[in-house]
């Protein structure tokens, strides 16, 4: 088990400490885990932990305590002065660069990490957190979890982290504007109503259920996970007769492949499939 003071990560399955699932847990709960730069630094090194391990077959990603993540931390944003800063850049450029240089590149991270990501989000959500909690492929919220987006309404500046895009996508236009600019506060069941996330659970069963949402995941094929964010992605940017080109094209490569031949026995055996392990590389 790896540990910092803002972070830890466990791994869960069939034998103790080892298994195929691993667990990331955020911890500065006392501050409702800012997206610090030495936090951030340390997800990512988990991040590749869980790419290069090949036994890790999915990811949750949480928080402890009232609040998934409130976004940038701006205690440490040199008192939010617009001027130059000590490295002659403004304010701004700096904010810029920092987050092209590793906020960018974390959600691109989970984004394409070739294990399913769940993401349990426990409490608020708020800012770039948003984009945090939607970097993942599944999304389960509790309860009392909320989304808010104080960008445009209380600071001038747009939402960032991705935000834009995954609201776009999941939400339509209507509703991603209405969220930018009015700031209101979304709640977890209606997140789950309008679409932004699979499901909302019961706060004290958002754990238990994020993690056998992870063990069903676990068990696709390997590459299942890149396979279909491939596809999607894909499909929003083309059209109907491009999307059908593309699917036969993937179908060429993948019918006849170990995982295509075991879900083929299986369903001739009436049993379920059991698909090989990632393999290195």
């Amino acid at each position: 088990m790896n540990s910092s003071p803002a972070i830890r990560m466990e791994r869960h399955g069939n034998s103790g400490d080892s298994g195929e699932i691993a667990l990331i847990v955020l911890q500065d709960s006392a501050r409702m885990n800012p997206l610090g730069r030495p936090l951030q630094l340390r997800l990512r090194e988990l991040l590749a932990e869980v790419r290069e391990d090949t036994s890790l077959r999915a990811l949750v990603l949480t928080a402890e305590g009232r609040g998934f993540c409130v976004g940038a931390d701006l205690s440490s944003m040199g008192g939010a002065q617009g001027g130059a800063q000590a490295d002659g850049r403004t304010l701004g450029e700096q904010t810029a660069d920092n987050m092209q240089q590793l906020s960018n590149r974390l959600i691109l991270d989970l984004q394409q990490l070739p294990v399913p990501v769940v993401c349990a989000i426990n409490g608020a959500a708020a800012g770039a957190g948003v984009g945090l909690a939607l970097a993942g492929d599944v999304a389960l919220a509790a309860r009392s979890a909320y989304f808010y987006l104080p960008f445009l309404p209380r600071l001038g500046i747009v939402p960032d982290l991705g935000t834009t895009w995954f609201i776009e996508r999941r939400l339509g236009r209507a509703r991603a504007l209405g969220l930018s600019l009015l700031g209101d506060r979304l709640g977890a069941q209606q997140a789950a109503d309008w679409g932004l996330v699979w499901a909302c659970v019961d706060d004290e069963a958002l754990r238990e259920q994020a993690l056998a949402t992870a063990a069903r995941l676990a068990r696709l094929p390997a590459g299942a996970v890149l396979e279909a964010r491939r596809a999607l992605d894909h499909a929003a940017a083309s059209t109907l007769e491009q999307q059908l080109h593309y699917e036969a094209e993937r179908q060429r490569e993948l019918v006849g492949a170990p995982a295509f031949m075991e879900g083929v026995q299986a369903f001739m055996q009436k049993r379920e499939p059991v698909f090989a392990p990632r393999q290195p590389g």
